[in-house]
């Protein structure tokens, strides 16, 4: 029998600072209070892929948020788009994003995260803890977001990210001591932005932090597997994700 909740998805504002981020939110249809989940997007952005996993996850009992990263250069989508199943027009895609990836500074990445928790947080319709998923890019950012906020977030899924664990002062393995959440990594096999040497990185890390957390390598799978929009998805991959991270969210959230 399927318990999967009815969903309702608008588009919504969120203040952050001075101006408003738009934002995806989905929620179970009907009335009552849910936990909170805030997904962080690739780069590609908001587009009917991340519409279709905001869905997924909040049939399940969630008040899902996903806002647009890009949101200073203006609403989604802020560039042309693309053929993003096709290798040559995903490689294109991520020459005319690079600027827009590169402003994500950790100063502003933390910055956000503050106002995007504090938005779900002040919804009559959420209550806390709150979760925080990420994909590619994104997961560098679930982290940071659970390292700013530790007393609000309690899990954390990262999926196929990379430069988790780098030689830079602000690289997000060096965060872990100040998280609190239950933590599950997802590597891609074929990645290049997450070698085996930055794995094992942060798999200590998330040892030596004293998390409780599950780290795993998706043998065969490539970097971007979930986005079904895109020439680097991975259906079985996908499923594996979806076995991993709803039950990650249901014992951290509602247990």
């Amino acid at each position: 029998m399927d318990l999967r909740m009815p969903t309702a998805i608008e588009l919504v504002g969120v203040p952050v600072g001075d101006h408003t981020a738009d934002a995806i939110l989905a929620r179970p249809e009907g009335t009552g209070r849910w936990p909170g989940v805030l997904v962080w997007m690739d780069a590609f952005g908001l587009r009917p892929r991340l519409e279709e996993m905001a869905a997924r996850i909040a049939t399940e009992g969630y008040v899902v948020l996903v806002p647009n990263l890009y949101h200073r250069k203006g609403r989604a989508p802020v560039t042309p788009q693309r053929d993003l199943t096709t290798d040559e027009g995903r490689s294109a895609a991520f020459r005319e994003l690079g600027p827009l990836m590169r402003s994500l500074t950790a100063e502003v990445v933390e910055h956000d995260a503050a106002a995007y928790l504090n938005a779900l947080l002040a919804r009559d319709d959420v209550r806390g803890p709150i979760g925080t998923v990420g994909y590619c890019m994104g997961g560098r950012f679930a982290v940071r977001a659970a390292a700013t906020r530790p007393d609000d977030v309690a899990a954390v899924g990262s999926f196929h990210a990379g430069g988790l664990a780098t030689d830079d002062e602000d690289s997000p393995h060096l965060l872990l001591p100040r998280v609190r959440a239950e933590v599950y990594v997802a590597h891609a096999d074929h990645d290049r932005s997450m070698t085996r040497g930055q794995q094992e990185r942060f798999g200590q890390a998330l040892a030596e932090a004293g998390l409780v957390h599950t780290a795993e390598l998706y043998q065969g799978a490539p970097h971007g597997f979930t986005m079904s929009d895109t020439a680097m998805y991975d259906a079985a991959a996908t499923e594996r994700h979806w076995a991993a991270l709803l039950p990650l969210l249901e014992r951290t959230l509602k247990g």
